[in-house]
C-alpha cells in the first residue's frame, strides 16, 4: 500500500466534514479524495445528505460547516464565496435549474466563458469551434442558442444545457447533482458522453450524485460511495452500483452496521 506521504496530489479532498442546517446535523464526518482525471459517484436514499454535500462544496450559505475541510488543488474552499469557487474551477449542475427569461443562451454561454476562463477564450473562432463541438456531442441544435436560458425547456433540455455549460467552462471539478433525472435512455447516453469527454484524459475531475445506476453504466466511475445517514458507509468500483440495484440500500446499510459492530 502506498504510504500517505507518497500518495499522488488530490484534485479535491474532503476531510472529516460535518455539516448542519438550523441546528440539525446532516453530514457526520465525510472523507473523500478525487484525483485528476477521476470520476466519482455518490449514491444514497433521499435525505441521506447527497445534495447537501454538493451545495457545501459550492458554498451554499444556508449550511453551517461544523468541522472539517474541503480542499481544491491544495487550498481550502471553505472561506470563499460561491463566485470565488467558480473562478477557481468548481462547477455545480443544479438538480432544478432556474429559468432566466430575456437572457439568450448564446449570450449567457459567451459571458460565462469570459468570466471563468477569460475574455480571450470567449472570442472568435476558438469559442465558436468549442461551442459547435460541444453542441454536436450533446445533439443540441444551433437554434437553441437564440432561446432564453431554461425558459420553456423540457427536463432533458435543461440537463443537456447544464452539461453544455460544463464542457465550455472546463471546470477543475464538476459536481453533477442528479443530472440523469428526467432523461430518457438516449439522453442519458448523450449526457454521459459529454461528462466523459470533459473529464477523461484531463486534469479535471467529476462528482456525480445519483439514485440510480443508469448513467453510471455509461460513465463508469472510478469509485462509487454510498451515503447513508450523513456518512459514507461503503465505497467500491462500478460493480457496487449493480449490487445496489439488485439488493437495495438496506443490504449495504446492514453490512456496514455489522462491520462496525465487529
Amino acid at each position: 500500500m502506498t504510504a500517505a506521504s507518497e500518495q499522488p496530489d488530490a484534485l479535491m479532498e474532503i476531510i472529516d466534514l460535518h455539516v448542519g442546517i438550523d441546528g440539525t446535523s446532516i453530514l457526520k464526518g465525510i472523507d473523500l479524495r478525487i484525483l485528476p482525471g477521476e470520476i466519482h459517484a455518490i449514491m444514497g436514499r433521499n435525505g441521506s445528505g447527497k445534495t447537501t454535500a454538493a451545495n457545501v462544496i459550492m458554498g451554499h450559505p444556508d449550511y453551517e460547516v461544523e468541522q472539517g475541510s474541503v480542499i481544491l488543488n491544495g487550498d481550502s474552499l471553505l472561506d470563499e464565496d460561491p463566485w470565488e469557487r467558480a473562478r477557481r474551477g468548481v462547477f455545480l449542475s443544479f438538480q432544478y435549474p432556474q429559468a432566466v427569461p430575456g437572457l439568450q443562451v448564446g449570450n449567457f454561454l459567451r459571458k460565462s466563458v469570459a468570466s471563468i476562463r477569460g475574455e480571450e477564450a470567449a472570442k472568435g473562432a476558438q469559442f465558436r469551434n468549442e461551442l459547435n463541438e460541444a453542441m454536436d456531442t450533446l445533439d443540441i441544435p444551433r437554434s437553441f442558442l437564440s432561446r432564453y436560458v431554461n425558459d420553456g425547456f423540457s427536463g432533458g433540455e435543461k440537463k443537456r444545457f447544464e452539461i453544455l455549460q460544463m464542457m465550455l467552462l472546463q471546470p477543475k471539478l464538476a459536481i453533477l447533482d442528479e443530472t440523469d433525472s428526467g432523461l430518457d435512455i438516449d439522453g442519458i447516453k448523450t449526457v454521459a458522453s459529454g461528462v466523459n469527454q470533459a473529464v477523461r484524459g484531463t486534469d479535471s475531475g467529476a462528482l456525480i450524485i445519483t439514485h440510480y445506476s443508469r448513467i453510471l453504466e455509461h460513465v463508469k466511475p472510478d469509485y462509487i460511495h454510498v451515503l447513508i445517514g450523513g456518512k459514507i458507509v461503503a465505497s467500491g468500483g462500478p460493480d457496487l452500483a449493480t449490487q445496489l440495484e439488485e439488493n437495495g440500500y438496506d443490504w449495504v446499510e446492514k453490512a456496514a452496521a455489522a462491520k462496525e459492530a465487529f
